[in-house]
């Protein structure tokens, strides 16, 4: 069984700053390792269950996160940005199932960990075929798309509630219960690790009767920005449409090409956050 790994880090063990996660400041290598170890969990689940091959891809800030000299020797890693597929990248229909971990709760969300869509500081909210998602739900549609199940998402309590309701029975392990944006009752890396541990084999386990996420086309994304500048910037895709000031949206008939022009469109419009709060 091959399963594919994709790793956040807001939803790691432990992390509830900004710090924790940002590569800048000291508090991240102690949060990488956490990371690592909650990396490391699912891949031993995932043997236990049944798995023959691991792909792991970092999915956070510069996709550089986990401690390759301490990840499990039975994985493979997927580092680096940028990547065409961003948190999805490497993801192929070869792929019996895949995991979410280390993942936050989408902009807005009440009392989740660190919560935001994509990117943190420049978005404001993001909708596709008028619901609005986070990155759970926008990696499950990749999955999705090319038939792999999501069958495990771990992270903090409102991260795994979004994933039941999208999802429906999927496995999930709650690290972390969120107080506030910044304030989380956590369990000890050694509790994280066994729930991590236990929810993987069980998702394997359950392996068939998990099926993968599918959306109606053509599929439309929209996208609300913090600023009006980089709402103009988006227009210069081809197809992108100004729907208010701060707001385009894009429709395809094809959720990869539409999601790869969606991801262009997210890094151009990126440029012009220096200028907005430099």
């Amino acid at each position: 069984m091959k399963i594919y790994l994709s790793a956040d880090m807001e939803g790691a063990t432990g992390v509830t700053g900004p710090d924790d996660v940002n590569p800048s400041k000291p508090a991240y290598e102690r949060f990488r390792k956490l990371l690592t170890s909650d990396v490391n969990a699912a891949i031993e689940g995932a043997i236990k269950g049944g798995a023959s091959k691991i792909v792991v891809n970092e999915a956070h800030n510069g996709m550089r996160n986990i401690l390759i000299e301490e990840l499990n020797s039975k994985a493979e890693i997927i580092s680096g940005f940028t990547k065409p597929l961003c948190m999805m990248e490497g993801i192929y229909n070869t792929f019996d199932a895949a995991f979410l971990i280390a993942y936050h709760a989408r902009a807005g969300a009440e009392a989740g960990i660190l919560n935001h869509t994509l990117f943190g500081r420049t978005i404001v909210n993001i909708k596709i075929n008028e619901n609005s998602v986070g990155e759970a739900a926008i990696s499950s549609i990749l999955a999705g798309y090319f038939g792999v199940p999501i069958v495990l998402v771990t992270g903090d309590d409102k991260v795994a509630r979004e994933a039941v309701d999208l999802l429906g029975d999927v496995e999930t392990a709650i690290v972390k219960e969120g107080i506030d944006r910044y304030v989380a009752r956590c369990l000890t890396p050694e509790e994280s690790a066994k729930k991590i541990r236990e929810s993987a084999e069980r998702a394997l386990r359950r392996v068939k009767e998990l099926k993968p996420y599918k959306v109606e086309t053509p599929i439309t994304f929209e996208v609300e920005f913090v600023s009006t500048a980089m709402a103009a910037l988006a227009t210069l895709i081809p197809d992108v449409k100004r729907e208010e000031s701060r707001t385009i949206s894009l429709t395809s008939p094809d959720v990869l090409e539409g999601y790869k022009k969606f991801w262009a469109t997210l890094l151009l419009s990126s440029t012009a956050a220096d200028q907005i709060f430099g």
